[in-house]
């Protein structure tokens, strides 16, 4: 495709120099400059155009996850009973996956070097689990000859789900190695197990950065850290945080 369309450019070339001296016999050494320069710009764009990988990706991430403040004491994460203990540490780990999709190639006209994607991504964070086994109990009812009651055994897991939505920044367009940052971005946040106020979902601001790099033909590698604040506590609890991890990705 790049061989023949620089054989049409170079055609084209051809063709306009026989015009302009057919029509402008006259034209000066400057005009047929400006000409050629113009071919050569069209040309380094297709031959760039044909050795790189479009900007848009998909990717799947995983690493480290902290809270701001633990989840400790609320009446839905810690578990009760003979075998009780507080539930809802600070750290933890995350999953996720996210899809960039290229809005400009040349950060709306200002700079050739700098894209500016759409990111939508969503992760899973996990950060404590603890296991209500309260083992055999006397009935209420009537404790000499009813028997006794049986509690199974089942786990509490304090985790948190999050959905992004944000504007990000690529620099170096053309080059393996890319940073990028995001300034801002939207993010929704539902928890589990439920606060003292039985809500779950809460709004906030998202802000992010990193950089990938291209192994081989269009799968990158890259790492980020992203920190989520939100606009106000969910009924007490805090979900500002971070995350850091790595990332792999798959470039059309």
């Amino acid at each position: 495709m790049f061989k023949r369309t620089k054989i049409a450019l170079s055609a084209a070339t051809a063709l306009l120099a026989v015009a302009g001296l057919a029509v402008a016999p006259q034209a000066s050494a400057d005009d047929m400059s400006n000409l050629k320069a113009r071919i050569a710009k069209l040309e380094k764009a297709e031959a760039e155009k044909a050795t790189r990988v479009g900007g848009n990706m998909v990717y799947f991430r995983g690493g480290y996850a902290r809270q701001n403040e633990p989840r400790y004491g609320d009446i839905l994460t810690d578990t009760t009973g003979i075998a009780g203990q507080v539930n809802g540490e600070q750290d933890g780990w995350y999953v996720g996956a996210g899809l960039d999709l290229v809005l400009s190639d040349d950060f709306f006209g200002a700079a050739d070097s700098i894209e500016v994607l759409g990111e939508i991504m969503f992760e899973y964070k996990e950060f404590d689990q603890a296991s209500l086994d309260v083992g055999p109990l006397p009935t209420l009812l009537n404790t000499a000859v009813a028997g006794t009651l049986t509690a199974g055994a089942s786990t509490v897991k304090v985790n948190q789900f999050t959905l992004t939505a944000s504007p990000k920044i690529k620099f170096m367009k053309g080059s393996d190695f890319r940073p990028w940052i995001i300034p801002v971005g939207l993010a929704i946040h539902v928890v589990s197990p439920p606060t003292n106020g039985v809500t779950v979902l809460e709004p906030g601001m998202h802000f992010a950065a990193g950089a990938d790099y291209r192994v081989w033909n269009n799968i990158f590698v890259g790492a980020d850290v992203r920190y989520n604040l939100t606009f106000k506590t969910l009924d007490g609890v805090d979900l500002n945080g971070f995350t850091t991890g790595v990332y792999a990705g798959f470039g059309f």
